[in-house]
């Protein structure tokens, strides 16, 4: 593994404490130039995984706590007219940042999650008919509250498709949590932390990802996964070509972080419940929220070319 991703990981996991999986995960996701959601209960370390990510990878951060009174202007900025020249003066949000944290997204309307859209999409900000470009590397870790939770608005389905990956971080085991209450206080170490690495770094490392080898039989094993979703009886909708390009890029960006040049089959299975659970839904009408089980049933229905 390249030596400072290595740093990265290992100062995370000297933060979030038993959840070497999860790390790996978000980290793959930026790698892959991808946007990241952390959907769990309070309390269990998302917004601190987006802070320790931040600060190990030497990145701009700025985070915005949604609320159900929250507007667009909020977060995307807003012209203020100063009278001693008589001009608008634009006044840029928390958007304009390298990687931004939409903290409990779902705690806001709709109108002003959509917000969000372009931002991640195009890595811009159309604001009172300027469009103005997002600073590079660009990312949004967004966290959120379980669906059933007082207070809380679905994420429509088109901001949904423009994360990624959705990971779930759960409960630690016994001793991680007993390594938590023992210890100091988290916020005290997210502060001591030292950037691992640089933002132009980091985009190298992006365009290293780009360079991974996909083979043809792994392209058919891919396709063979989108196939079955969109035939199988189970859900709505199938995987779209989107999902299948983020599905390859996240397992380009697991094979770097392996060490490896060329993706593996096991590469696409490591990253395919965070890839996929947040875009399939199931004919009962409800979310898959366990990404452990509907990878394993992939797994088992499609078979390795």
């Amino acid at each position: 593994m390249n030596s400072p991703l290595h740093n990265v990981i290992r100062q995370a996991e000297q933060v979030i404490l038993g959840k070497p999986h999860q790390i790996r995960l978000a980290l793959a996701c930026l790698l892959a130039r991808g946007h990241l959601l952390i959907e769990d209960l309070p309390g269990v370390g998302k917004t601190t995984l987006a802070h320790v990510l931040a600060r190990s990878l030497g990145l701009q951060f700025q985070r915005i706590q949604f609320t159900s009174d929250m507007l667009p202007a909020d977060i995307l900025g807003v012209s203020v007219y100063h009278r001693n020249n008589g001009e608008f003066i634009f006044h840029p949000g928390p958007i304009f940042a390298q990687m931004v944290l939409a903290d409990e997204v779902n705690r806001a309307m709709p109108k002003t999650q959509s917000a969000l859209l372009e931002a991640m999409e195009e890595q811009q900000a159309t604001v009172e008919g300027a469009t103005r470009p997002l600073p590079a590397p660009f990312f949004v870790i967004a966290t959120q509250n379980p669906a059933h939770q007082i207070g809380t608005f679905p994420l429509p389905e088109s901001q949904l498709d423009r994360f990624l990956m959705r990971i779930q971080l759960g409960y630690p085991d016994a001793q991680a949590e007993r390594g938590l209450l023992a210890g100091v206080d988290r916020r005290e170490i997210v502060a001591g932390l030292t950037p691992q690495m640089e933002a132009s770094e980091l985009m190298a490392l992006q365009q290293q990802v780009k360079q991974v080898f996909v083979s043809p039989s792994l392209l058919d094993y891919v396709q063979a996964i989108l196939r079955h979703t969109r035939e199988s009886a189970r859900y709505v909708h199938g995987l779209s070509p989107r999902a299948g390009l983020s599905l390859l890029a996240a397992a380009r960006a697991w094979a770097l972080l392996d060490g490896r040049s060329a993706v593996i089959p096991e590469d696409v299975q490591a990253v395919l419940p965070g890839v996929a659970t947040h875009r399939l839904q199931s004919v009962q009408d409800v979310q898959i929220s366990d990404g452990d089980k509907l990878a394993r049933e992939l797994v088992e229905a499609v078979a390795i070319p």
